[in-house]
């Protein structure tokens, strides 16, 4: 296929051509996505999430252009909300990002979430295949903000930065959505506010808490998220410790803290490299997407297979309380 081969090739129109079709066909990208599924595993996945307002898009920026000095290749996929005229990304993340137009090593895709759970696209797994596959050495996936759904990026990253700030109404908005447990590294951005010291110091003690007397935390949320049971993160040997979450402080609109949060990155990657937990994520991430594939796959057939005139009949039913909708459930099944 000439649309493959121009991405493996290093065609960027390519790669923005195949994007466009997993977002409005998906159908029609199928066939290049099976190509390019072998090619893909390369790259380092890395979420970035946490609450409106923090300065991820910012962060992203700065995080984008220190891997550039690095010599590394750079994707962003930031996630947008949705615009309720045209259904498409208002796309305010290329707007901030203006600093990395023109490079060629950095490739920016907005994507509208379009009303998806989580803070990602439902084409984000594919597009994120797509990045991979075109040869980037990060993909960094910002998303959408949308609060106690965030956990989501925990099924595409390897590797999850949440973002906080101080002065965002709670010492640690993060805490009562739920989306601490995922975070494998922590950011306070906006360091230069004096309230910062205040919410690394609410972090640490909560990292404390979660694990008291062993290390602040062991990489099992990725199997609560997606609901599969996986083996513990070390040997029984102790050869390799469990990963200390770090707490980095960043001011994105001068980049300090920046360098020592891409080594914070980069310390993390080797990390599970050595110790194995890549390839259990790994799995854990392709078994929760053929699960969700299934799924989908079943319910279209399901409904293809239905007659609407007995399915309207049960809606009758049970909106005049003759009918329990799991028992019309039951009666569709059976």
């Amino acid at each position: 296929m000439d649309l493959v081969e121009r991405l493996l090739s290093g065609d960027r129109r390519a790669l923005a051509r195949l994007i466009t079709h997993i977002e409005n066909d998906p159908a029609s990208a199928s066939e290049a996505l099976a190509i390019l599924f072998p090619h893909t595993g390369r790259a380092h996945l890395v979420g970035v999430t946490g609450a409106p307002g923090t300065g991820k898009s910012s962060l992203v920026n700065q995080m984008a252009l220190g891997l550039r000095r690095r010599g590394r290749t750079v994707a962003v996929l930031a996630i947008d909300p949705t615009s309720p005229f045209s259904g498409g990304a208002i796309l305010g993340d290329r707007i901030r990002m203006r600093d990395l137009s023109g490079d060629p090593g950095v490739f920016i895709r907005s994507m509208a979430s379009r009303g998806s759970l989580g803070g990602l696209s439902r084409a984000a797994g594919d597009t994120i295949k797509a990045l991979d596959a075109a040869g980037f050495d990060v993909v960094l996936i910002e998303t959408v903000g949308a609060g106690q759904a965030e956990v989501e990026i925990a099924r595409y990253a390897q590797t999850v930065i949440v973002v906080e700030a101080p002065g965002m109404g709670d010492d640690v908005q993060a805490i009562k959505a739920g989306i601490l447990e995922i975070a494998d590294v922590l950011v306070v951005n906006k360091s230069d506010d004096p309230r910062a010291r205040n919410t690394v110091g609410v972090l640490r003690q909560m990292l404390q808490l979660a694990h008291p007397g062993d290390s602040p935390r062991t990489m099992q949320h990725h199997g609560r998220i997606m609901e599969i049971a996986l083996p513990e993160a070390q040997g029984d040997d102790g050869a390799d410790p469990a990963w200390d979450v770090p707490i980095c402080q960043t001011t994105a609109t001068t980049g300090e803290g920046v360098e020592a949060l891409l080594d914070a990155l980069g310390a993390h990657r080797a990390y599970l490299d050595r110790s194995g937990e890549l390839g259990r994520r790994e799995r854990a991430r392709l078994a929760a997407e053929l699960d969700r594939l299934l799924r989908d796959a079943l319910l279209e057939r399901l409904l293809g297979d239905l007659d609407g005139a007995q399915v309207a009949g049960l809606i009758d039913r049970i909106a005049a309380r003759e009918l329990e909708p799991h028992a019309a459930v039951r009666a569709l099944l059976g």
